[in-house]
């Protein structure tokens, strides 16, 4: 049995891959929930794994199997493509709200996954600033 989707910012998956605080949360949330991603996720993971090394926050041997679980991780996601709907949606997005580009490309890929109809479909994020205007596009929290 396939679990239900949910959109998945790489903020959420990064504890999937090495412990952090939020790792308990996150691996509550992927038991729950299966994978629906923004095409860049897979460099924004391994930004956020090399930035722990870079911070000495983990070692090699976590970096290297951090790597290996996001690559198993990424084998069974479903990941939305770009595309210049999603590009303008991101500019529109980024005139309404205080959102980093890469944000408001994942909450544009997010509404492209939903087909525009956020209502019941779930976000996950542990960015606050976009978990807030995820909230405000529609889209439930958890």
């Amino acid at each position: 049995m396939s679990l239900p989707l949910a959109f998945w910012d790489s903020s959420a998956l990064l504890p999937l891959c090495v412990k952090q605080t939020q790792t308990a949360r996150a691996r509550a949330l992927f038991a729950k929930h299966g994978v629906a991603v923004w095409w860049s996720t897979p460099v924004e993971i391994m930004s956020g794994l090399t930035r722990l090394v870079r911070m000495r926050e983990i070692g090699d041997e976590e970096f290297l199997a951090g790597k290996h679980l996001a690559q198993m991780i990424a084998a069974n996601w479903v990941p939305v493509r770009p595309s210049e709907n999603i590009a303008a949606k991101a500019c529109s997005l980024l005139e309404l709200h205080p959102l980093r580009a890469a944000d408001a490309l994942q909450l544009a890929a997010a509404l492209a996954w939903c087909e525009d109809k956020p209502k019941g479909k779930i976000f996950l994020t542990f960015d606050q600033r976009l978990r807030e205007v995820a909230g405000l596009a529609g889209f439930s929290l958890e």
